[in-house]
């Protein structure tokens, strides 16, 4: 017997529906996709750590942090959650998406790790106006951090130790490591898979 395909849903459909829901969902592929739920306190201090520092640096500027609850489209019925970003377009008050997303922020976790680094990854990048994307370690002072360059390719670089620096030039920022990990005992020496 054939399978009846799904309609997908429409961004004004996903989001009516998501309002009654307790739990969080992406729009993938034009249907809804709970997302894992319960970040170790690692993980959670390590966002907040980012939008404390991020809002500082964007203070009096056009651009603002956004946290895992806004949403970013990625293409055409599909939206990403990231756990952190920057926005620097006009923000419906009302609105659930970023208008401009400049850079966008994962902290990986073991249980989403592979699905961040390759899909998702891939999708941010095909996102015209995004400049920066950043994947935080929570259990190492590391980073990977893409920067689209001016021909539209991306430069890939490793962010590794306390008191290292992401620069971000087209946000006219810098993003010390160690305001990303204030506060954050760091196991010693966990291993893990390179990006």
């Amino acid at each position: 017997m054939a399978q009846t395909a799904l309609k997908p849903w429409t961004l004004v459909e996903f989001f009516a529906w998501q309002e009654r829901q307790e739990d969080r969902y992406e729009l993938v592929g034009g249907q809804p996709s709970k997302m894992m739920a319960g970040a170790s306190n690692r993980h959670d201090r390590i966002v907040l750590n980012l939008l404390l520092s991020l809002g500082n640096r964007l203070r009096g500027s056009h651009c603002i942090p956004f946290t895992g609850d806004g949403a970013v489209v990625t293409r055409p019925g599909q939206i990403r959650r990231p756990d952190a970003g920057v926005d620097c377009g006009h923000r419906d008050p009302d609105g659930y998406t970023a208008a401009d997303p400049k850079l966008i922020v994962e902290v990986l976790s073991p249980s989403t790790r592979d699905f961040d680094t390759f899909e998702k990854l891939e999708e941010y990048k095909a996102l015209g106006g995004l400049d920066h994307i950043l994947y935080v370690e929570p259990n190492r002072a590391e980073a990977a951090f893409w920067s689209r360059r001016d021909g539209g390719g991306w430069a890939r670089e490793r962010i590794e130790g306390i008191d290292a620096v992401a620069e971000m030039p087209k946000l006219g920022i810098s993003l010390p490591l160690a305001e990303i990990y204030d506060g954050i005992e760091l196991p010693p020496d966990v291993p893990i898979r390179r990006l």
